[in-house]
C-alpha cells in the first residue's frame, strides 16, 4: 500500500513539475521577440539583367485565409493535424500514440508533427534529425503559438509550404496547377493540393497524376472520418479526370522551369551558404539567364519539332565566362520534369571527334594529313574485329585530308587516327578539356559510344570555344539573403590547357562543315544551313541510332542541341535536320546585335590554298584554306592506309 501511495505521489509530482516547466516555457516564449512570418520562405530568382523571373513566396503572393476555399482549409487540417484548433502547438496524445506505434514496429512508421511544428521546421530550421534541432523546433513552436492565433498560423503555413514543381505557397500552386485563385477551387482540386506537401515530387499532378489522385483519396478519407464531407460525397469523387493547367502567369515559357531546376541544383552544391537558408528558401539568387535567348530557343524548338514523342535538350553558353545563358531539358516541363540537359546520359556520336583531331594536331598530324577512306574491318588481338561505317555507307575510296574528314564526318578516318594516336590519347585530351564523365579507351570512342551528360559534355566544348581555357560553366552569379547581404559570388577560374595554335587550326577545320567548296563525293554535314549563317562558326554534328547532336560556336556563343527519345528507341532519319534548324535559328538570333567576328589568327599560324579533299595544289575553281603551324606546311606526315 505504501509503495502504491509513493508511486502515485511520484507521478503527480512529475506531472506537476512538467506543467510548471511548460508554463515557464510558454511564459518565456511570450516575452521573446515576435517571429516574423511573411518574410520567411521567400526565394527570388533573377535573370542576367536583375529582373525578377521567379518568386517562390512572399508578401506579393500572400493570400489571406478568408480568400482560401473552406474545402482546402478543412482538407489540410484533416490530413495534417485534426486537432490543430484544440492544441497549443503540440498534440501530446498523438505523440504518445506515435511513440507506441513506432516502438511496436521497431522503426518510425508514424510522425506526430502538428501544423505549427511543420511550419517552424520548413521556415526556420534545417532538416537534420538530431536532439538540438528538435529542441529548437519545440521552443520556436511555443513562440509561434503564443504570438499568433490559429488562423494566422494556418495562413502562414499555407502561404509558404512546398507544393512541388517550383511552387511555394498555395496561391502559386493553385494558379499553376488549376489556373484558379484559391477561393475558386473545387473540392477535388482542394484534395489534390492538400495531398502534395507530404511528398511534393511524388504527389504533384505534373509529375505523377495517378499518385496524386491516390493521395487525394487518402485526404478525402480523413475528411469523411472528421465529418467534413459525407460518405456520399466521397464516393462521387474523381469520376472524371481533373484538368491540369501547368503554366505560370508571367514568363510563361513551357521550358523555363528546366533552367530554374538547374539553378536550384547548383545552389545546393555551393559552399558557404547556411543549410538553413537553403532549406527555407530565404534567398535572392542572381543567375545568367538571358530571357530573350531562352524565349528564342524555345520558339525554335517548338517550331521545328513535329514528332510529339521526340525530346530536345539544349544549352547556350557564353564561352569566355562559362555563363549558362539558356537551357531546355525537354519539350514541356508540365508534361515531364526530367531534365535531360543535366540528368540524362546519352551517346554523343561524332561530336566527340573535335577532341580527337585536336590531339592529332598536337601529336604531329596536320590538316592535310591523309588516310584512306573505305569500308574497313579492323582486326585486333585475339581476332577481335571492329567494322564501323560511314553515314549512309558513303566512302571516298581514296585518301582524304583531315580537313575533309571533319567536314564530312568520316568515321573510318576518325578510327584510323584514333588507333594511330593510341586509344588513351583521346581520353586524356577530353579530360584535359574538362569532361568529367566516364570515357572508355576503346576503338569506338571517337564515334561517341560513351555516354555523357550534356552539362558535362559542354564543359569540353567551352574549352574549345574560349581559346583553350578550362573553366566551369555556371548558372548563378551571386546569392544574397533577403537583407542584401552577400552569401556567394561566382569567381571565374580559367586555366590554359590547350595550345592556341592547334586550337585555331581545329576551329578553322570545324568551320568547313558548312563550306560549299568541300562539296565532293558527299557534302559537308552542315551545308544545309550555310545560307542562314551571317558569320563564321565552328560546327559539328553527331548521329547515332538513337541521338542527334548539333554543337557549334564562335568567340561569343556556344550552343549545344540534342534530340532523341527517352526510351532510347531509334530516331527517324527524316528528323536529322531538326537539331540543325534549332541551332542556327537560335544562335543567329542571339548574335544578331553583336559584331561579326572570328578568332584572331595566331602569329605562328599560316594559311595555304589547297584542294579540300586531296590536299594537293588548288585549282582555280575549287580551293580551301588549310592552316598550319609555321614550318609544318610543307609536311604531310601521315599519308596512307
Amino acid at each position: 500500500m505504501k509503495k502504491l501511495w509513493f508511486f502515485s505521489k511520484s507521478i503527480l509530482f512529475i506531472i506537476l513539475v512538467f506543467f510548471i516547466i511548460l508554463i515557464g516555457l510558454y511564459t518565456y516564449a511570450f516575452f521573446s521577440p515576435k517571429l516574423e512570418l511573411t518574410n520567411i520562405g521567400q526565394m527570388y530568382i533573377y535573370d542576367k539583367d536583375d529582373n525578377l523571373i521567379y518568386q517562390g513566396s512572399g508578401t506579393s503572393e500572400w493570400v489571406n485565409l478568408e480568400n482560401i476555399s473552406d474545402d482546402l482549409i478543412n482538407a489540410v487540417v484533416s490530413v495534417e493535424d485534426k486537432n490543430f484548433y484544440k492544441h497549443h502547438g503540440f498534440d501530446y496524445l498523438r505523440i504518445i500514440k506515435a511513440m507506441m506505434l513506432n516502438i511496436k514496429n521497431k522503426k518510425i512508421v508514424q510522425g506526430a508533427s502538428t501544423i505549427s511544428q511543420q511550419y517552424i521546421k520548413n521556415m526556420f530550421l534545417d532538416f537534420d534529425q538530431n536532439w538540438g534541432r528538435k529542441i529548437e523546433e519545440a521552443f520556436l513552436t511555443l513562440e509561434l503559438e503564443v504570438h499568433y492565433n490559429k488562423n494566422e498560423i494556418l495562413e502562414g503555413y499555407l502561404n509558404t509550404i512546398n507544393y512541388g514543381a517550383g511552387n511555394y505557397g498555395i496561391l502559386n500552386a493553385s494558379k499553376y496547377y488549376f489556373n484558379k485563385n484559391t477561393e475558386d477551387l473545387t473540392l477535388e482540386e482542394a484534395l489534390m493540393l492538400a495531398g502534395i506537401p507530404k511528398n511534393p515530387t511524388k504527389y504533384n499532378p505534373i509529375n505523377n497524376y495517378d499518385e496524386c489522385i491516390k493521395r487525394a483519396k487518402i485526404v478525402a478519407e480523413t475528411m469523411v472520418n472528421n465529418h467534413y464531407i459525407s460518405e456520399e460525397e466521397y464516393q462521387n469523387l474523381f469520376k472524371e479526370p481533373i484538368p491540369i493547367y501547368g503554366k505560370r502567369e508571367t514568363n510563361n515559357l513551357q521550358m523555363l522551369m528546366y533552367y530554374q531546376d538547374a539553378v536550384i541544383r547548383e545552389l545546393h552544391n555551393l559552399k558557404g551558404i547556411p543549410k538553413s537558408l537553403l532549406e527555407s528558401g530565404s534567398l535572392k539568387i542572381y543567375t545568367n539567364l538571358d530571357m530573350k535567348a531562352q524565349s528564342k530557343l524555345e520558339e525554335a524548338i517548338l517550331k521545328n519539332i513535329s514528332d510529339q514523342d521526340m525530346q530536345v535538350a539544349s544549352i547556350l553558353v557564353e564561352p569566355n565566362t562559362g555563363a549558362v545563358l539558356a537551357l531546355t531539358g525537354g519539350i514541356d516541363y508540365a508534361t515531364s520534369q526530367f531534365n535531360r540537359a543535366i540528368s540524362a546520359k546519352r551517346q554523343v556520336g561524332s561530336t566527340m571527334k573535335p577532341f580527337l583531331y585536336y590531339a592529332a594536331l598536337e601529336n604531329g598530324l596536320t590538316s592535310s594529313s591523309t588516310f584512306l577512306s573505305e569500308h574497313t574491318n579492323f582486326v585486333f588481338a585475339n581476332n577481335k574485329t571492329y567494322s564501323p561505317s560511314n553515314y549512309n555507307d558513303v566512302y571516298a575510296d581514296k585518301n582524304i585530308t583531315m580537313a575533309a574528314a571533319i567536314a564530312f564526318s568520316d568515321n573510318i578516318y576518325a578510327v584510323k587516327t584514333h588507333l594511330f594516336l593510341g586509344e588513351q590519347t583521346l581520353v586524356d585530351t577530353a579530360k584535359r578539356c574538362g569532361i568529367k564523365g566516364n570515357l572508355e579507351a576503346n576503338p569506338s570512342l571517337p564515334l561517341g559510344t560513351s555516354e555523357l551528360s550534356m552539362l558535362d559534355f559542354i564543359n569540353g566544348y567551352t574549352t574549345l570555344a574560349n581559346g583553350g581555357y578550362e573553366t566551369d560553366n555556371f548558372f548563378i552569379r551571386k546569392v544574397e539573403d533577403l537583407e542584401g547581404n552577400a552569401l556567394y559570388e561566382h569567381k571565374n577560374k580559367k586555366k590554359m590547357v590547350l595550345n592556341s595554335n592547334y586550337l585555331y587550326i581545329l576551329n578553322e577545320m570545324l568551320s568547313n562543315t558548312s563550306n560549299s567548296n568541300f562539296r565532293s563525293y558527299t557534302v559537308p554535314t552542315a551545308l544545309s544551313i550555310a545560307n542562314q549563317m551571317s558569320r563564321k562558326y565552328a560546327l559539328k554534328t553527331g548521329t547515332t541510332n538513337t541521338d542527334y547532336w548539333t554543337v557549334g560556336y564562335n568567340d561569343d556563343a556556344l550552343l549545344m542541341v540534342w534530340l532523341g527519345h527517352d526510351d532510347s528507341s531509334e530516331v527517324d532519319r527524316s528528323s536529322s535536320t531538326w537539331g540543325k534548324k534549332i541551332w542556327i535559328e537560335t544562335i543567329e538570333d542571339y548574335l544578331s546585335d553583336k559584331d561579326s567576328k572570328w578568332y584572331e589568327t595566331p602569329k605562328n599560324v599560316v594559311g595555304i590554298l589547297q584542294d579540300p579533299v586531296t590536299g594537293e595544289g588548288a585549282t582555280n575553281d575549287k580551293a580551301a584554306v588549310f592552316y598550319y603551324v609555321k614550318g609544318s606546311e610543307t609536311l604531310n606526315l601521315i599519308k596512307g592506309n
